[in-house]
């Protein structure tokens, strides 16, 4: 095998947890990223960042290709970091750690979609614990934060469960699906983590 066929095939990071696997994508995984996004389109683009009038991002093999190889430019410069979630072998949606800053700040977002077929399982706050414990334990970041539409009910559900602070409503703060949105703001720093990790592994990583 080739090295540029490699390339395509090998995973440069795996996280694990109890029952999800966080992987980068590569090239081979675009069938089954396909598949989930077709069968959730209508639940997953009204919460999307997206400018107003602009067509929704091609989503060919192509730019799948594309969108993996910059995931790992970002991973390799240590500002973004993406994963595919996977349970059982199956891909069943993303998690990010993005827009990380050093410096002074220290600072991550991080972001979430699943499969609406498997939404409510637990999944998604499993994956941003392995994210978090990747983000305070081995990247040594300060703060990381998630922001969410007040309406996106769902997604405040797993914030919720995670019992992460929140600090309030930025308004106008991303345009999502053409429309600028307030968000809720929600945040970890590594002092709340040092308090709070070993509960939340605990909870969601430990084998029962």
């Amino acid at each position: 095998m080739s090295r540029a066929v490699r390339s395509h095939s090998i995973r440069s990071l795996e996280l694990p947890g109890r029952r999800v696997r966080l992987s980068t994508l590569v090239e081979a995984d675009y069938p089954a990223w396909l598949e989930v996004r077709n069968h959730c389109r209508d639940w997953l683009v009204p919460w999307e960042p997206r400018s107003k009038g602009s067509p929704l991002p091609p989503e060919d093999a192509a730019n799948f290709t594309a969108r993996c190889g910059m995931r790992e430019r970002e991973r390799q410069l240590g500002t973004g970091f993406g994963f595919g979630i996977f349970v059982d072998g199956h891909f069943a949606g993303e998690v990010t750690l993005s827009s990380i800053q050093r410096g002074p700040f220290q600072n991550g977002s991080i972001g979430y979609w699943i499969d609406e077929r498997m939404a409510g399982l637990g999944l998604v706050p499993e994956a941003v614990v392995v994210v978090l414990q990747y983000a305070f334990e081995t990247l040594r970041l300060h703060r990381v934060e998630i922001a969410i539409i007040p309406r996106n009910i769902a997604s405040r559900r797993v914030v919720a469960k995670l019992g992460l602070r929140e600090e309030g409503t930025a308004l106008g703060f991303l345009e999502i699906n053409g429309e600028w949105e307030d968000h809720v703001r929600y945040a970890m720093t590594t002092e709340e983590w040092a308090a709070r990790g070993a509960q939340l592994r605990a909870a969601w990583l430990a084998q029962a």
